[in-house]
């Protein structure tokens, strides 16, 4: 681009649409007799410069033609042409011409649609456990695939499962029998099917909030399995269960409890307090326990029995001389955030409560 001015010796702009000829645009630039003479006589050794005469001239043509287009209101030239041609009295000049237009930029659309939703449903068996459902598409299709964690890392070549989708008005969209191929898979633990066609509108895919995947059979090269167990539901918010997965791995669905006689694991199975890992995915009780003393599990059951910001605080208040000093400040903190959103957002419960179990648990181990 020249001062702004787009030049091309063809018809268009590959990204722009020409809105409005302008009609044809010309000008010129000459060098004197001299040049022209000089030039002849030294015809088989024309120097640099020479060469930098004949390109100072084509400039100046060209910048001519320029002004020349904006002064038509023009945004560019097409179908530029230059040549070379002979004047009076022996003087030697370059014409450049062109047609002036006005140009629009083509706005592309990107119309894909995207969304990842957690699963909220698991079971406890040794089966496929399905742990999100991914979404893609445009405004005329919409594709959808499975992920899954497999924990006996057996070559899983398809899985038959009923699909329920709930969106941000607690709405239920149930989509069954839907069959889902594992065909390329290097991690045999986690794995993910072909998409397959989706049964939902593009148009409702923002308002999706999660899934659920109720397993009916699956495949693997030694035979089909039928899962008629009925799955268990998360018991945590979307933002938590994100949180747990995060730290815990994506198969996490429930945080590590105990009551001393059993213990539930971060995979939601629940094992007797004598041994010291999962039967199902193996993850030790050891690395789950929260290394705090305090317990601060009975502490949040209190606080879920109450409405309101205002009187979660006296709960918290109740036990904050028991509470390790490096928690204290961040859970006032929490507590006076939430009052003053309660003000204006309403109800801020649930939010505080999750605030502070991640308090908590942000000390616990890595797995």
């Amino acid at each position: 681009m020249a001062e702004n001015m787009m030049l091309t010796t063809g018809s268009g702009f590959e990204g722009y649409t020409i809105t409005e000829y302008l009609g044809i645009v010309s000008s010129q630039a000459i060098l004197g007799s001299n040049f022209l003479k000089g030039l002849a006589a030294n015809v088989a050794d024309v120097s640099e410069k020479d060469t930098a005469k004949i390109e100072e001239c084509r400039e100046t043509a060209e910048q001519r033609l320029i002004k020349v287009a904006k002064k038509k209101g023009a945004q560019a030239i097409i179908g530029v042409h230059m040549h070379y041609a002979p004047f009076e009295a022996g003087s030697f000049g370059i014409i450049c011409s062109g047609t002036a237009v006005k140009l629009e930029k083509n706005v592309v659309i990107d119309d894909s649609v995207h969304k990842d939703l957690l699963v909220t449903n698991y079971y406890t068996r040794l089966v496929p456990r399905a742990v999100k459902v991914i979404l893609d598409g445009d405004s005329t299709k919409l594709d959808m695939k499975i992920q899954c964690f497999n924990y006996n890392n057996e070559d899983i070549e398809a899985v038959r499962a009923d699909i329920e989708f709930t969106n941000l008005y607690d709405e239920h969209l149930v989509i069954r029998n839907v069959d889902f191929v594992f065909s390329k898979n290097n991690n045999l633990q986690q794995i993910e099917s072909d998409y397959i066609h989706s049964q939902l509108s593009p148009n409702d895919i923002q308002l999706l909030k999660d899934a659920k995947v109720i397993l009916n059979r699956y495949v693997t090269p030694s035979g089909i399995y039928a899962c008629n167990d009925s799955p268990i539901n998360v018991s945590m918010s979307i933002h938590r269960l994100e949180t747990l997965k995060l730290k815990r791995g994506i198969d996490a669905v429930e945080k590590y409890r105990t009551d001393g006689m059993i213990w539930t694991c971060n995979c939601g199975h629940v094992n007797e307090a004598g041994s010291e890992e999962c039967v199902v995915c193996h993850r030790k009780q050891k690395d789950m326990k929260v290394k705090t003393t305090f317990n601060y599990e009975e502490m949040i059951d209190k606080m879920k029995e109450k409405e309101y910001v205002i009187e979660i605080k006296d709960v918290l208040m109740e036990y904050i001389k028991d509470i390790d000093a490096k928690y204290r400040l961040k859970l006032l903190e929490i507590m006076e955030s939430g009052l003053q959103y309660e003000k204006t957002r309403g109800n801020m419960k649930e939010s505080v409560i999750e605030k502070v179990e991640k308090v908590f648990e942000e000390d616990v181990e890595q797995m």
